[in-house]
């Protein structure tokens, strides 16, 4: 980090009270005024859950549709062939393919975000989990990107389609707009990510589900966000 950029983080961390909890409103007007990136940055919204991503029930992931979208539209791959193929085009898919688009991705090629496959092609692609997992590209049941609807898939995922997945720690971060966006569908894609996250609430949870939420742009600092405002 150069000191410049370490001086305005440090600046930005000045007004932020980090042992308030703000309300969603002030809250994203204090984010917008600390965010000192030069771009539209991101906004994120990250869960601190009481979960333990050790047991099956409670490694939680899956997706969701937010109503405004992430102000990214993604790049999205779709493995199939024959009229699933054809489907993916009329939809609207970046590239589709099936064993050659396979081998090109396995050679290394990687250049989008979202991979949607049909159930008969999986097997082709399980040989390359080590590429596609860590990086989050292999397509999933949980997540809708293995279908046999792409035509569903791919509108979703172009239209704001947000996967999620907690991490080691029990956290689940997700990117929620961008700090161009009004509040209002700031605050309406947050309640939306919010509500997902309490409707998959594991049965064994015990105490405090939902330990914290933050806000934060890219590079700008976290801001705590009042549970209740956001339900």
């Amino acid at each position: 980090m150069n000191m410049k950029k370490g001086k305005k983080h440090i600046e930005a961390l000045k007004l932020v009270d980090r042992t308030n909890k703000y309300p969603i409103e002030e809250a994203l007007e204090l984010m917008k005024k600390v965010n000192y990136a030069k771009f539209d940055a991101t906004v994120e919204v990250a869960y601190r859950l009481n979960v333990d991503p050790r047991k099956a029930e409670q490694n939680l992931r899956g997706a969701v549709v937010l109503p405004h979208g992430t102000g990214k539209v993604s790049r999205v791959v779709v493995i199939a062939q024959g009229e699933k193929a054809q489907e993916a085009r009329d939809a609207g898919a970046d590239f589709v393919g099936d064993d050659e688009l396979i081998s090109k991705i396995g050679a290394g090629w990687l250049d989008f975000d979202v991979m949607v496959a049909t159930p008969d092609m999986m097997a082709k692609l399980g040989r390359y989990g080590r590429l596609l997992g860590p990086r989050g590209l292999m397509p999933n049941p949980k997540t809708g990107t293995v279908t046999t609807d792409i035509t569903k898939a791919v509108h979703e995922i172009k239209n704001g389609k947000v996967e999620y997945r907690v991490d080691k720690f029990g956290n689940i971060h997700a990117a929620v707009g961008r700090v161009s966006f009004d509040n209002e569908k700031l605050i309406e894609n947050i309640k939306t990510m919010t509500a997902q996250m309490l409707r998959i609430k594991p049965q064994t949870v015990r105490g405090v589900y939902v330990r914290n939420v933050t806000i934060s742009s890219t590079m700008g600092p976290g801001i705590r966000v009042d549970l209740e405002t956001i339900k």
